[in-house]
């Protein structure tokens, strides 16, 4: 058995490799993360024999490229959870000591320790990574985006208060905000009152047909008489509009930008063999059905519906010692917090269309009817819609691999 425990940081690696009873073959070196060192690195392992195992901790990106070169090299490497390495005592000592060799030689003791345990790294293919990393992206944005929204509101609120609650209509596929698009052209309320009604509306109609709006006299009316008697604190000049403009132009950019990804986010997910699975499922739209799909991964990778919940992290967590034993747990929030954070707003679609005949739903409300805390309920029907997407994209996969079986078989 040899154990190699590799600490992986940004642009290169500390490798050391033990074996039982406290045997180290190798004391810890670092390994530049480059083609030629890495494929050294591989040449090595391979030459330690077949009973070797790598064992990494998951550190975001940097340890892809090491993973995957050791894998194609057809060594077995197992990428473990950061949390499992932190909790575990290598020696019993409790003396601290953090550095990047103490790392590595603690992670070829962890392989050793739990060999049998030992789960084999599978590349995600490149749909699904692609798929993976436009979902963060997309959360990135639009955390941007509602950013830019609140302060061209707070601008807004200084020149022309109100102005984002005079328009209904939704975000258009481009990712334009009517209300958006009206503040860049009238950035402050007496661009409308210092003209007469009638001139107004003309203008207004030339805005519509220029941005492809739908023109309406009664809405041009009414804006005209929302903008009256309004007490501004910024004067209407050239810095006011350098303000409100720019802001707003700002917003519509990092809305177009998100309307893309976005697009290329369902492109993707749909070239997927569960999508349409998935996408059927109540309440799971072309994006949630996309995030899902992104943070969840391949639903091989999960050998029980229970793994999971686990890694969405909306399992309770256990307390018991002795005679005492809580019923009353938080949940464990040991997973993704991306796909916490999208099963949430599907909660909030249940709520809001309260779907009678829904198993999630009935759960969720059943939950709620006992009195239990709003998050409480969100999180116990979160976990109620994973298990059965696990059954169902599971039955998926399976009917897509014996299909495939068969074509193999018949030709």
């Amino acid at each position: 058995m040899n154990a190699v425990g590799i600490d992986v940081s940004k642009g290169k690696s500390t490798v050391a490799i033990l074996r039982p009873m406290g045997e180290i073959v190798q004391t810890p070196i670092d390994v530049p993360h480059n083609a030629v060192s890495l494929e050294r690195l591989a040449d090595q392992i391979l030459s330690l024999g077949e009973n070797t195992r790598v064992v990494m901790e998951a550190t975001g990106r940097y340890h892809d490229p090491v993973a995957m070169e050791l894998h194609d090299r057809g060594i077995f490497v197992s990428v473990v959870n950061p949390l499992a390495i932190h909790g575990y005592c290598s020696g019993g000592t409790v003396r601290k000591v953090k550095n990047d060799q103490k790392d590595s030689l603690k992670i070829a003791k962890f392989a050793l320790d739990h060999w049998v345990d030992l789960r084999e790294y599978t590349p995600m293919d490149t749909v699904r990574q692609q798929l993976k990393i436009f979902s963060r992206q997309y959360n990135l944005y639009m955390k941007s985006s509602v950013a830019l929204q609140s302060n061209l509101i707070s601008l807004t609120d200084k020149v022309f208060p109100g102005v984002n609650e005079m328009f209904t209509s939704p975000e258009r596929s481009d990712g334009h905000l009517k209300w958006v698009d009206f503040v860049t052209t009238f950035w402050h309320c007496e661009c409308i009152t210092r003209v007469s009604e009638n001139a107004f509306t003309e203008r207004y109609r030339k805005w519509c047909k220029r941005m492809g709006y739908k023109f309406s006299a009664a809405k041009a009316s009414a804006i005209y008489i929302d903008s009256l008697g309004h007490i501004v604190t910024l004067p209407k000049n050239n810095s006011t509009k350098l303000l409100v403009q720019t802001a707003a132009k700002e917003l519509t950019a990092m809305n177009e930008l998100l309307a893309v990804v976005k697009g290329e986010m369902v492109r993707l997910a749909r070239e997927l063999p569960e999508y349409e699975t998935v996408r059927a499922m109540f309440g799971v739209g072309d994006l949630i059905a996309a995030q899902l799909m992104a943070e969840i991964g391949d639903i091989r990778n999960y050998p029980r519906r229970s793994s999971l919940v686990a890694f969405a992290g909306v399992d309770p967590e256990v307390n018991q010692s002795g005679k005492m034993n809580s019923e009353s747990n938080p949940s464990t929030k040991r997973g993704s917090p991306h796909l916490r954070k999208t099963l949430f707003q599907l909660m909030t679609v249940y709520l809001r269309l309260s779907p009678a005949d829904e198993a999630v739903y009935q759960f969720l409300d059943k939950k709620r009817s006992e009195g239990k805390p709003y998050y409480v309920y969100m999180t116990a029907g979160a976990n109620k819609f994973l298990r059965i997407y696990y059954a169902r994209v599971k039955e998926c996969m399976a009917k897509l691999e014996t299909s495939s079986e068969t074509a193999e078989e018949n030709g």
